[in-house]
Parts: structure tokens; sequence; C-alpha cells
């Protein structure tokens, strides 16, 4: 286990208190690049979403609530790791502004979440069983109890959490945030499928640094380790999305879904220094743009141009004389 006196990133530091000096550039520019993307729930039109919910068949519209109610409690989750454990380990000033800055944002896609349970949904008991997934779905269940485990695990590293939870919001997502880009595909449900790129490009971005966070820490995880830890999590979002709620029910084929987690995971496998596990390619074109493949910068991308302007100049705050201070 990484020593807390020995790795920078989770050494107090009275300093931390206080955010100029900037201490790393990458990081900062992380936390800066997440406030361009800032959104709000009410920027969300759900205007034309209810007639073209009339014209879904029932296994459609199953599958849609279940997917939201699975990221409704989803986010509440991811929430509650940061607020009781990596908001207090983690030590510098400028990581500890993108957890900040994420809470919001996780809280923001919550709001969202719940708002498109409440609009699509009118029976009051469905809506009930919706918001309170984790007492009535045994799919929806087993993602949220896997990724609580590593909440409550006292011994294993903050290292190897953070690969966890980089899981949780690269993979565990993946296959859910891909279906409702299907619907995007066939021209349905644009308040929903707009929520979702945001959403998507967030959570992309988040996982990002958890990956920046991570190569920047002194000691690593076992490459096996890394491997078995990502595999859990495959094999979790594979039976989600192509078994308990399969993604046939809108039309899509599972063979090439599970292709499409296990490109993910390859994907977030090589950023974390483990190489590729499966070496498998994305078999949805229409999954490129958001793809955390190199070729397209997501992140770059001012998605709905539903981005700050940048703060990205030449101005000097990113490249800080802290012989000043």
């Amino acid at each position: 286990m990484t020593s807390l006196k020995t790795d920078p990133l989770l050494t107090p530091d009275d300093n931390r208190f206080v955010m100029f000096p900037i201490v790393d550039n990458e990081i900062w520019k992380m936390y800066k690049k997440q406030v361009d993307c800032f959104w709000r729930a009410e920027e969300i039109d759900l205007s034309k979403d209810l007639a073209h919910w009339e014209t879904l068949n029932a296994d459609e519209t199953h599958f849609i609530s279940m997917i939201l109610a699975f990221f409704a409690a989803s986010d509440g989750i991811v929430l509650e790791n940061l607020g009781t454990r990596f908001m207090g380990e983690v030590q510098l000033s400028e990581a500890r502004a993108f957890y900040g800055f994420q809470i919001a944002m996780e809280n923001i896609h919550s709001e969202v979440y719940s708002v498109l349970i409440d609009t699509y949904i009118k029976d009051k008991e469905q809506k009930h069983k919706l918001f309170t997934a984790l007492d009535n779905f045994d799919c929806i269940k087993k993602k949220s109890d896997w990724a609580q485990k590593w909440i409550h695990d006292k011994r294993s590293s903050f290292a190897t959490r953070l690969i966890a939870f980089a899981c949780v919001e690269g993979i565990f997502f993946s296959g859910a945030f891909c279906s409702i880009y299907w619907f995007k595909k066939r021209g349905l449900m644009p308040g929903l499928t707009f929520s979702n790129e945001l959403i998507s490009r967030d959570e992309a971005l988040h996982t990002e640094f958890a990956v920046l966070l991570y190569n920047k820490l002194q000691k690593k995880v076992a490459k096996n380790k890394v491997i078995e830890i990502i595999k859990e999590a495959v094999e979790i979002e594979k039976e989600f999305i192509c078994d308990a709620l399969p993604c046939r029910l809108i039309g899509m084929n599972s063979h090439l879904m599970t292709q499409y987690i296990e490109f993910v995971a390859d994907r977030l496998a090589v950023q974390l220094a483990a190489g590729e596990i499966y070496g498998t390619k994305n078999p949805f074109d229409f999954m490129e743009l958001i793809s955390l493949e190199g070729k397209t910068n997501f992140f770059e991308k001012r998605v709905g141009e539903y981005a700050l302007a940048t703060t990205d100049k030449d101005d000097g705050i990113f490249d800080m004389d802290t012989s000043d201070f």
C-alpha cells in the first residue's frame, strides 16, 4: 500500500487550503477544462420527448426506464465515494478543485436523470420503483454493490480504488451511454440524447482525470491486479446490458455490444499501462466520436455548443512563476 508520507498527491500539507501556487499544471488544466464544460439541468429541452415516448414499444420504454434508474442511483454512489473517501485522501489543491467541481456536476447529472424519470413515467408506483431501483432490481443492485465495496474497502490503496472508480465511470456507464446513442442514431428522444451527450462527455473527462492521477502516483498497482479489476467490471457490465437488460430489446446486437464494452475496457487498460486485454475493435461507427480513442479528442469537441469560453490562453496562468510566492 502507498505510504501517505511518500506520495506527494496524498501527503497532508497545510498549503492545500490555498489554490496558488499551482503545483501540477496538467491537473490544473484538467480542472479548468471541466469548468469550461459546465452546464445546467434547465438547458435540456424535453418538449419533443413525450411525443416520441408514445411511439416507442413496451420493450423500448422498459429499457430506457431501467437505464435511467441505473444512472440515477449510480451518480449518487460516485458522489458518496468522492465525498467520503477521495476528497479526504487527495491533498493537492488543484486535484481537490477538480473533485469539488465533479461533485457539482454529478449532482446535475443526478437531477437530470430524476427529471427524465419524472417526465416519462406517469404511473406513480412504477416511478417510485425506479427512484428506489437498488431495492427493486437485482441487475442494478449488483453494479451498485461492486462500486460500494470499494467505497467501504479499508485495506486497498488509494491507487487500487482509483482504478476501480475509473472502471465505474469508464466501463459501467459505457453500455448505457451507447444504447442511448442508438436512439439518437434513429432520430428519437432529442432531450434524452442531448443530455446523454453532455453527461457522457463529463464522465469521459472524469475517467481521464482518474487516469491522469493514477499515472502521477509514485506507487502503482500490480499489472495483474489492474487487469483483474477491469475484467470484473467488464463481466458485470456485459451481464447487465446483454443479459439482465438485453440491448436487443431496442434492436441492438448483443454480440456487438459485448465487443464495444471490451473495446472501451481495452482503451482504459492501455491508459493504465496494463496493455490491451481483449484486442477488440470498436464495432459501432456511431460511437466513434465519444470513444476514448485518440483519433477524436472528445473533450475538445464543443458538444451542442455547450461549453464556456476556453481558458487555455497564453496568459501565464498555467505557467506561474512560483518565485513570486
